[in-house]
């Protein structure tokens, strides 16, 4: 409705007064509610900062234009030379430029500007970790995202002590002169190599980055980590290889679990052992054949053989050893040289084999000694012709640098099980049968016996008793007289040597000595009898001597001078009381060695007497090659000698070239009236025998002296043997 005087009604005005309290009550609340906010985002802002300083990384947070907003202790203390700079609204430029400036930063040194842009660049075009090294020595990896407004929120982690044990790995890895691979745990990839291993394999480091561990291992399937095998089974286990060229290489492989590029991963350390093996290939070889020849030895012929015995038990075949000896092969080596015996025995070897099956088994066992298995025999007669076939290979001529050699064997047969069951006891049987072929007919063959075994039982029975009787000093030496033909006198007493055996009585010498000879117990039992000869004849008479044998063997030792003269230094005894007999047999070996030793043996004062001259290998050079004292003629010359024209002849002769040598010749095997007349007429100097005394031990013989000089006048029966 219109006014009255047609205006409008004017709408109600409130006062100046009345409005002021409203809008002063709504900037109070808007004010309350923006405090309420700030005070919110504070508390907000509070936890987040304490939040991420729980942190073990160190964390930043920079709006759009790099300046920061937030961060924890760790960035804080990663960056101690700048955190003095660090706050809210301030440019990580600026920070950045300061810690260039105080040297925080060496690798911007020179490049300050430079360095500063990549950074920059780097932190607006997040997403890749790098590293970065502070002057202090510490290595950081940062790690940088972009916020949905265009900030940045950055990861800090302190890596120094990660990459002090990465370069000690490296060290380790890449100098090692050992070959090392990385392989992946899950799909074998080679994710890294050393030199060492590019070197030894030939493979570049690229190719190696291509294959898979498997390509590289020769026959196995499984990776060489397995891990259902303990350590030491992972270790001893050996690996072939192929290298590069296409070579096999073995392998001891050493593996260890690690994170390689971040990746679960294992360490591979390759011990190259192909030499080792080689080496222990070799060794092994060696143990069981011949340096020489190449054959089996013993060892390896006894596996063959039991393995041959055990397979014959399930069937009614036979299991024949033989073994062959060479006849004279000492002959050989003496008179063209070592090295032509080397090439007969390698030669020998070779005609064997190509006689044999393959399937037979041969060895050489000593210098001259072959030994042939063979199974599948139904009869003896199989084995004879085997060994017929062996002798007549072994027998055409050899021709060795520019000689031609001939050479027979000799063979001894055993046959199992009859012999023997078992390889020890067949190879001792064929022994023995070779023993027994020697001894009877050279260059043919002999069956073992059951009586050759027992002889044998006999003679190991008699060389260990013999040993225990030198131990304990059993053995004695009893004396037989020499005798001075014209005069009646004892000159002198030869020492023979008596064993008292405590079951058996008084063992005969021809029992133990040819045992003592064969097992080098003549040695102990020559010096043993030397030492008491000397001592018992210390108190004869000084005019009456003490005779006793030496066996060559004694000269081999090299020792025999000094057992003299310890004996002779010992005893007392004058050196011209002992006379020392050899037999031409020593002479034989024309060793510069023995004459000088028995040259040697006379400048002491030490007579020198040839035994049993006239015996096997007479030659009046020996005469001339030693000034013996004294020959003995033997005792086969002196039987029924009144009734041997024959042999008085040879007695002059001998006499005769006595007299002409100045040498006193003594007769042996003095037995009855007729032989000592003979001998007397002849004009022989000494004899010896039972006519006048048997071998007495030393108290008889202090007694049959004391007779001769008339001392005991009560001992006639004694005298009267001398007489």
């Amino acid at each position: 409705m219109l006014a009255k005087g047609g205006r409008q009604p004017r709408k109600p005005r409130f006062s100046r007064a009345h409005q002021a309290p409203l809008e002063r009550d709504q900037l109070v609340q808007s004010r309350a509610e923006a405090e309420a906010a700030i005070a919110d985002a504070r508390k907000s802002h509070e936890r987040l900062r304490q939040a991420v300083d729980l942190l073990p990384q160190g964390i930043v947070i920079l709006d759009p234009e790099g300046r920061y907003v937030l961060w924890n202790k760790q960035y804080s203390e990663i960056y101690s030379k700048t955190a003095d700079l660090f706050q809210e609204g301030a440019r990580l430029e600026d920070t950045l430029r300061v810690g260039v400036a105080r040297g925080d930063y060496p690798e911007a040194a020179g490049h300050e500007d430079e360095w500063i842009a990549a950074r920059l660049k780097k932190l607006y075009e997040p997403g890749k970790r790098h590293e970065q090294t502070l002057s202090d020595g510490r290595v950081i990896l940062i790690e940088e995202r972009r916020t949905d407004d265009g900030g940045v929120v950055g990861l800090r982690v302190d890596i120094t002590e990660l990459k002090q044990r990465e370069a000690s790995f490296r060290l380790l890895f890449d100098g090692n002169p050992v070959p090392m691979i990385v392989c992946a745990l899950d799909d074998e990839h080679i994710l890294g190599v050393n030199d060492a291993a590019i070197a030894h394999y030939g493979y570049s480091r690229a190719e190696f980055e291509r294959l898979k561990i498997r390509s590289l291992q020769a026959f196995d399937s499984e990776p060489p980590w397995t891990t259902d095998r303990s350590s030491e089974e992972q270790a001893a286990r050996t690996w072939k290889h192929v290298k590069a060229d296409g070579t096999l290489i073995d392998l001891a492989i050493y593996s260890r679990e690690l994170t390689y590029a971040e990746r679960p991963a294992v360490l591979l350390a390759l011990m190259d052992i192909t030499e080792r093996k080689r080496a222990e290939a070799r060794l092994a070889f060696m143990a069981q054949h011949d340096a020489l020849t190449g054959l089996p030895n013993r060892n390896l012929l006894r596996q063959t053989v039991d393995e041959m015995l055990l397979h014959s038990r399930r069937s009614p075949e036979k299991v024949a050893v033989l073994m062959l000896g060479l006849d004279n092969f000492k002959a050989v080596n003496d008179t063209l040289g070592h090295a032509v015996g080397d090439k007969l025995l390698r030669g020998v070897a070779k005609r064997l084999r190509s006689t044999l099956r393959e399937e037979d088994a041969l060895a050489r066992l000593n210098s001259d000694e072959f030994v042939i298995a063979q199974s599948g025999l139904t009869r003896p007669e199989d084995a004879v012709g085997l060994a017929k076939r062996l002798l007549e290979a072994i027998a055409d001529p050899y021709l060795l640098d520019g000689h031609s050699v001939v050479i027979a064997a000799s063979i001894g047969i055993a046959m199992a099980p009859g012999d023997g069951d078992e390889s020890e006891k067949l190879l001792k049987s064929a022994d023995m049968a070779l023993s027994r072929a020697k001894l009877d007919a050279r260059g043919s063959f002999a069956f073992f016996e059951a009586a050759l075994d027992a002889k044998a039982q006999s003679r190991r029975k008699i060389e260990v008793e013999l040993r225990d009787a030198i131990q304990h000093d059993v053995l004695r030496p009893y004396y037989q007289p020499l005798i001075d033909l014209q005069s009646g006198r004892i000159t002198g007493f030869e020492a023979l040597v008596r064993w008292p055996h405590a079951e058996r009585g008084m063992v005969s010498p021809a029992e133990f000595i040819p045992v003592a000879e064969e097992t080098g117990l003549i040695n102990p039992l020559g010096g043993l009898m030397l030492r008491r000869a000397c001592l018992d004849a210390a108190t004869w008479p000084d005019d009456v001597r003490v005779a006793v044998n030496l066996s060559p063997l004694q000269f081999r030792g090299g020792n025999l001078l000094s057992m003299v003269t310890d004996a002779l230094k010992h005893s007392g005894l004058p050196p011209r009381r002992l006379e020392l007999e050899i037999t031409e047999t020593l002479l034989l070996e024309k060793s510069a060695q023995v004459l000088a030793t028995l040259h040697a043996l006379r400048a002491l004062g030490v007579r020198i007497s040839m035994d049993d001259f006239g015996t096997g290998y007479s030659s009046l050079s020996y005469l001339r090659s030693f000034p013996f004292d004294k020959i003995k003629i033997d005792q086969s010359f002196v039987r029924d000698l009144g009734a041997n024209r024959e042999a008085q002849a040879i007695i002059r002769s001998i006499v005769s070239l006595g007299k002409g040598l100045g040498v006193i010749i003594t007769a042996e095997g003095v037995e009855t009236e007729a032989e000592l007349s003979c001998l007397r007429a002849e004009g022989c100097d000494e004899g010896q025998g039972f006519l006048f005394s048997k071998a007495r031990p030393n108290v008889e013989i202090i007694s049959l002296l004391a007779a001769q000089r008339g001392i005991d006048a009560d001992d006639d029966e004694d005298a009267a043997l001398v007489a």
